[in-house]
């Protein structure tokens, strides 16, 4: 596969994490529960991971990841502030992550489906991204 589609998909996975790890940092504070808390910074550490394996194959195109996601961090934060302001218990802000993590399931499926000649490497880690996304949404259910 060229190396535009390859960084193209690699910016959108790197995207997605990013999103995940900022989607959980604003509303770790507001959760209560341990349990709730604990798995979080499960889910944290798992997106940090896929991160750091991003960037070794960003490393071998001599590439550095796009990172200029401002508009969609003011935009996402903004909106859990929101969505939080008179629900935090456990089960609102489950629902609000497994949407968003949905979403991300989504955008990932669409990247392996519409990419299938992407190096293996990406297709790698892609595909430990949505399993990661699908788990991860299956554990927050148990906090509806």
């Amino acid at each position: 596969m060229d190396k535009k589609t390859n960084i193209n998909v690699l910016n959108e996975v790197h995207k997605g994490a990013k999103m995940g790890m900022d989607s959980i940092s604003y509303v770790y504070e507001k959760v209560g529960d341990i349990n709730f808390k604990d798995n979080l910074s499960f889910q944290y550490n798992q997106y940090s991971d896929v991160l750091d394996n991003l960037n070794n194959i960003y490393k071998k195109y001599g590439e550095i990841p796009d990172d200029n996601n401002v508009g969609a961090k003011i935009m996402s934060w903004t909106g859990i502030q929101m969505n939080t302001m008179n629900d935090k218990s456990n089960s609102h802000i489950a629902d609000l992550l497994i949407q968003g993590t949905t979403m991300g399931i989504i955008e990932g499926r669409k990247l392996l489906n519409h990419n299938p000649d992407v190096d293996e490497d990406i297709r790698n880690v892609l595909n430990t991204f949505v399993k990661m996304q699908e788990n991860n949404v299956e554990q927050l259910k148990t906090f509806l």
